[in-house]
This record gives C-alpha cells, sequence and structure tokens, in this order.
C-alpha cells in the first residue's frame, strides 16, 4: 500500500487488534491515532513507534502510518504448531499478535498440535511473515502441565530459582534456623503475648500474625505482626536481585510460583505455629470501638499458639466453647466499627467471592464455585489495612511535609477518569440502577458504596462491581504520593506480605532506616522511584498469568460439559449477541445472534440491549437466562452458549 502525504510526527506505545488495526495515543491531543492493517509496518502490539500522520479528513479519526518501529515489546512468544504444504509456522496465544510465525528451521519435537516457546527473528518485511526458532517444546497441546506452562511463559514469568540464588537461601536457612534466639538482637519480645495467624486452608506461607492482650482498662494491646524478610534477604544479594526481579508471588488455579526460594518462603520466614520467628510489626493501644490511642512499630520476635484457617476462625467466633472465642468476637467487633468509618469516609469496597477449583491429580477441575467472604476475612483484610496505613501516615507525617520530597514507596489509586465513569453510569442505569455523579463528572466512594449496598445479592452485583472496577484508574507504586482514591486513604503503603510482594520488602527497609537513623535515604530517590515503576508494570504480568489460569479452568470445565444447561446473567450485550456468565463457576462466555431464535435482533447500544425487530423480546444486562454449552475454544478461552429459556 503506498504511503500518504505526512503531516506530522507523533512518537508512542501501539495497541493492535487480531485483525491488524493499530492505535498509538496522542497525548497532546488526548486521542488515538488509527493505524490501518496495510500501515503497520511490521509493529506488534506494545511496541514503541514512530507514526507519520496523514492530513485530516474532516469529522473522521484522525490516521497514520508507522515509519519506525523504535523498540520492541516483545519477541518471544507461546503458540501452537500448524503446518501446510510450505511448512510449519505458530499460531501464537497472544490475541493482539495478527500474524503467524514461520519456523523454518522447526524441531523435530515441534509436530502440529504441540504448545512451544518460539523466540521471533527481527522482522523488518511487512510483505512476509515474521520467522522465529523454537526454544522450548512446551507439550501437547490440551494437557494441564502444556496449558499452565504456556501461561506462566506467554506472562514472562520465571518458574525456577538460578542455583547461586538457591544456595544463598538454603545457606542463610542453614544458618539461621539453629542460631534464631542468637540473632534476635534486641527486638521487642512478644513470645509471652498470645498471637495466632489466619489463613486459607490451603496456605502453606504464613506472612502474617495477630496478637491480643487485655490491657484491663477497656483498652487492648493488638499487634500485627509481619514476617522480617528483610533480615535474611538483603540489598544486592543474589536473593534480592531475583526477588526484584520477580516482584511478586505468582498464584496459578493448581500451583503457586513463589516470589523467594521456598526454604524461606515456606519455612524459615512463615509465622508457624510453635516456634519462634523474627517479625517486624505494628502494635497498638485501642479500645473497643477500634480507636488506636497510641502506635508503635519496630523488629521484635514472636512465637505463634495457633494456626488458624479462616474457616475455624469462623467457628471460634460464633462458638463460646471454642478457644479464642473472646478475643476474636473483640477482633471481630472492632473490625466491623473500623469498616464502617472507611465506608462512611469514602473507601470502596470492591470485594467480590473468590472462584475455587476442586482438581483432580491430572489437574482436570471438577467443581468449580464461589467461596463466600466470611467475618474473619474482612477481620484480616481490617488490621492488615490499619496496618499499612498506620506506616505510610507515619512516614507522611513525620518526613513528607509540605513540599518535601522523602524516599518512600506508597501505594497509589488515581481518582477515575470522568468519560470512563460517564460510560460507567449509562451500564449501571440499563440494569435498573442508579450512579450519581457530580456535575463535574466525578463520583464520590460514599456514592459508589451506596450502589453496592443497593444491588447486594442481586444477579447483577458482580457485573456492576466488575464493571465499576474496570472503569477505576490503576492502583500503582510510587514515591510520589497522592493517595488512595479507593481506600479514601490520604497515604497508604504495603507493609504486610514481604514474603510474595517486594514493594513490602522495600517499605521495611525504609521504615527500619526511619526509625534507627531518623532519616529516609532522600538521595535514593530517583532509584526507589524506577524500581516502583518496575513492579508496577510487573504486577500485570503477574495479575494476567492469575487471571488467565482461571480463565482457562473455567473453559475446560465447561468442555466436558457440552449439552449441559446453566442458569447465567447477561453481562453484556452487543451485535454479535450476549456475554454472560454462569452464575456458579462465573464461566464467561457468548450466545452468539443466530441462538437467539429466528427474530432479527436489533441492537440499542445506550439501553444495552437486543430488541427482536418482530416479537420485540428484549435481552437486557442483569437479565437471568437459562443456556445450553454448545461449544469451547479453550485456545481463546470461550465458551459458545445456547439460549434455552430466560427467567
Amino acid at each position: 500500500m503506498n504511503s500518504a502525504p505526512s503531516v506530522g510526527m507523533l512518537e508512542g506505545r501501539i495497541s493492535t487488534t487480531p485483525k491488524g488495526l493499530g492505535f498509538v495515543k496522542d497525548i497532546e491531543k488526548g486521542e488515538d491515532v488509527r493505524v490501518e492493517a496495510g500501515f503497520l509496518n511490521t509493529a506488534l502490539h506494545g511496541d514503541i513507534v514512530r507514526v507519520a500522520l496523514h492530513a485530516k479528513v474532516p469529522d473522521m479519526q484522525q490516521t497514520g502510518e508507522v515509519v519506525e518501529v523504535m523498540a520492541r515489546a516483545r519477541t518471544k512468544f507461546v503458540g501452537t504448531v500448524a503446518e501446510e504444504a510450505n511448512g510449519r509456522f505458530i499460531v501464537p496465544d497472544e490475541k493482539k499478535m495478527y500474524v503467524n510465525i514461520l519456523l523454518p528451521d522447526a524441531d523435530p519435537q515441534a509436530t502440529p498440535d504441540m504448545k512451544v516457546y518460539v523466540e521471533m527473528y527481527p522482522w523488518t518485511d511487512p510483505a512476509k511473515n515474521p520467522t522465529g526458532k523454537v526454544i522450548e517444546v512446551i507439550g501437547h497441546k490440551g494437557t494441564n502441565e502444556a496449558e499452565i506452562r504456556s501461561i506462566i511463559l506467554e506472562n514472562n514469568i520465571d518458574d525456577s530459582f538460578p542455583a547461586p540464588v538457591v544456595k544463598e537461601a538454603e545457606s542463610i536457612h542453614n544458618d539461621k534456623s539453629a542460631n534464631m534466639l542468637a540473632d534476635a538482637g534486641d527486638r521487642v519480645d512478644f513470645r509471652d503475648v498470645l498471637t495466632f495467624t489466619i489463613d486459607p486452608v490451603d496456605a502453606k506461607d504464613f506472612d502474617d500474625a495477630l496478637s491480643f492482650k487485655d490491657l484491663g482498662d477497656g483498652t487492648y494491646q493488638i499487634g500485627v505482626h509481619i514476617a522480617d524478610v528483610s533480615h535474611y534477604v538483603t540489598p544486592g544479594s543474589e536473593l534480592d536481585t531475583e526477588a526484584k526481579k520477580r516482584a511478586y508471588s505468582v498464584y496459578l488455579v493448581d500451583r503457586t510460583i513463589p516470589m523467594l526460594p521456598e526454604v524461606l518462603s515456606n519455612d524459615l520466614c512463615s509465622l508457624k505455629p510453635d516456634v519462634d520467628r523474627l517479625t517486624f510489626s505494628a502494635w497498638w493501644t485501642m479500645n473497643d470501638n477500634g480507636d488506636v490511642l497510641k502506635e508503635e512499630f519496630g523488629k521484635t520476635i514472636i512465637h505463634s499458639a495457633k494456626r488458624l484457617t479462616y474457616e475455624d476462625a469462623q467457628k471460634a467466633i460464633e462458638d463460646a466453647s471454642l478457644p479464642l472465642h473472646k478475643e476474636l468476637n473483640i477482633f471481630n467487633n472492632m473490625a466491623k466499627k473500623m469498616r464502617d468509618r472507611r465506608s462512611v469516609a469514602g473507601s470502596i469496597d470492591f470485594e467480590q467471592n473468590e472462584v475455587k477449583f476442586e482438581l483432580d491429580e491430572d489437574g482436570v477441575p471438577l467443581s468449580v464455585y464461589t467461596k463466600e467472604r466470611l467475618d474473619t476475612h474482612k477481620l484480616i483484610e481490617e488490621f492488615m489495612l490499619l496496618a499499612n496505613i498506620s506506616v505510610a501516615e507515619h512516614i507522611r507525617n513525620t518526613y513528607g511535609g509540605k513540599g518535601q520530597r522523602h524516599t518512600f514507596i506508597y501505594r497509589i489509586h488515581d481518582h477515575p477518569n470522568r468519560e470512563k465513569l460517564a460510560d460507567l453510569a449509562v451500564y449501571v442505569k440499563a440494569t435498573g440502577h442508579e450512579l450519581n455523579l457530580s456535575n463535574k463528572g466525578d463520583v464520590t466512594g460514599a456514592e459508589l458504596n451506596r450502589l453496592f449496598k443497593e444491588i447486594a445479592g442481586t444477579p447483577e452485583e458482580n457485573l456492576i462491581k466488575t464493571t465499576a472496577l474496570r472503569s477505576m484508574a490503576k492502583a500503582a507504586y510510587a514515591t510520589l504520593n497522592i493517595g488512595h482514591f479507593g481506600l479514601a486513604a490520604a497515604s497508604y503503603t504495603h507493609f504486610t506480605s514481604p514474603i510474595r510482594r517486594y514493594a513490602d520488602l522495600m517499605v521495611h527497609r525504609l521504615l527500619q532506616e526511619a526509625i534507627t537513623t531518623g532519616k529516609l535515604p532522600n538521595d535514593q530517590f530517583a532509584a526507589y522511584s524506577t524500581v516502583a515503576e518496575a513492579i508496577s508494570a510487573r504486577e500485570v504480568d503477574t495479575v494476567g498469568a492469575e487471571r488467565d489460569s482461571i480463565k482457562y479452568k473455567q473453559a475446560e470445565y465447561m468442555s466436558a460439559r457440552i449439552g449441559q444447561e446453566f442458569e447465567a446473567v447477561v453481562s453484556g450485550v452487543s451485535e454479535w449477541g450476549l456475554f454472560i456468565e454462569e452464575r456458579t463457576s462465573r464461566a464467561e462466555g457468548l450466545i452468539r445472534i443466530r441462538n437467539l431464535g429466528s427474530d432479527y435482533f436489533e441492537l440499542e447500544p445506550k439501553k444495552y440491549r437486543l430488541v427482536g425487530k418482530a416479537t420485540k423480546k428484549t435481552y437486557s444486562l442483569g437479565d437471568i437466562v437459562k443456556v445450553k454449552v454448545v461449544g469451547v475454544d479453550l485456545d481463546r478461552k470461550m465458551i459458545d452458549y445456547a439460549l434455552v429459556a430466560t427467567s
């Protein structure tokens, strides 16, 4: 295709569609420049490109063409091997990869229907497909190990540790396990204070514990004790370098990929019962209303008396004959009052029930269900929030005076975009509810909480909460504090999970330096800013892998249930048909227009509904429908449903 005259240049990151259409954001004008398929010039999704702008046509979107690919976002892809007369190629798993990759030197093990990991050679000729080489044969398409491994590689996650990291971890474990008490130093000793953990039944690492002491005058000493990973993982060590690169532990449906080797994450650092453990703690004097009267922070040593599951703790709250009934009830009552105060202040409750799977020994899903959030889940959440906010407020109030730049890692959450809020309000209205925006198009946390209370228990609750969450800005890590909109907090950080998040490890180091020296390392502000940006970007991969593993298992579960009927709720409407969510497994899919019956349906986009031209039958957001599974595409993790009946 011939180039069109250029009237200017633009540099930016390109987004592409599966059909090879590209978009580059023009930051100054606040609009996307459209790049048609013939003008991509080998640019792939996420690449940094230079775009020559075409002459503007009135009332039409600005268009342009890629004249240079300045930096590739990636060169490695997971895909499935296919074969035609002229050779083998891979069909990439990445949906936005619009071309297949040819394999001129195919591995003899890379046979059709095998999943492989391919490195793409430099691609400069848009008239030809890119070529590449197989760097790993993953396994047979459709097997659990191959599919989960594909998800891991596609999201740039490493599921094994380099030998020097393992060696260093084992050396620390062997040395420190035998010298725990000698290593305690001048820590505050909490070993004679009642301390326990509350975690999921299948948890292997316990990075937080609660302590309780009745002070006898209507007040209590409440402690949140966090594994002191910073004592073992020191800056610049092999462990630290690897943890910084990983940034997170990854929790997939059938496995956990830890940020730290298991001798640390599941043993030495884990706050297991009946053993001494080194911790970094926040503790407060509090009253029955959950008011903080005094706060303290410091290195500590604890001895957990009990390892409780959320279900164990819930039973203890409800049954006066069980151990810890009194203490857990005090915790629970305080947490409820603290939660109510946060809600009134505008802290938004986005929480939804978690999707869980029962798998057989081969990883095949036998059942899918949503796990109810108990009072004990909310209790732990409340005291972890208290610790995170307390640490952030302490740092900001002590070192962050007006105009003073200070080195710290905050968890920030900006106000939502007004255009997205306007779209959300239309979406909510289509379900029969109202989201009230200000004259400027903003929303308050209190208004969202009002809406969430109104829809609690309704079929559309998950839809609205999920859509509202997608309308929000993304939370991130930063050294410049702008507050946390979702929590209505002027300052917030992550302090409570250093076993599984690198940000928390940095926060521990910075807090300890502040306690010890009375100052922060402000000469390292730029370095910490760079790391904050890197781990924020890494979070996208981590969340993507976790989401992909859930969606794959949901699709796999439904693939064994072709022809079976389920109850579902309409979650979206388009010209293609109805997007629906099965109510038990929350498995998403599509009822195509052709599977809605013989009527001709018209889309009313602003009302999010399809209307039959002859019958006037209407399908809208939130409608309850009975559906039948008619097909599953495991590669796309998509399920096709047919309509059986409406409720």
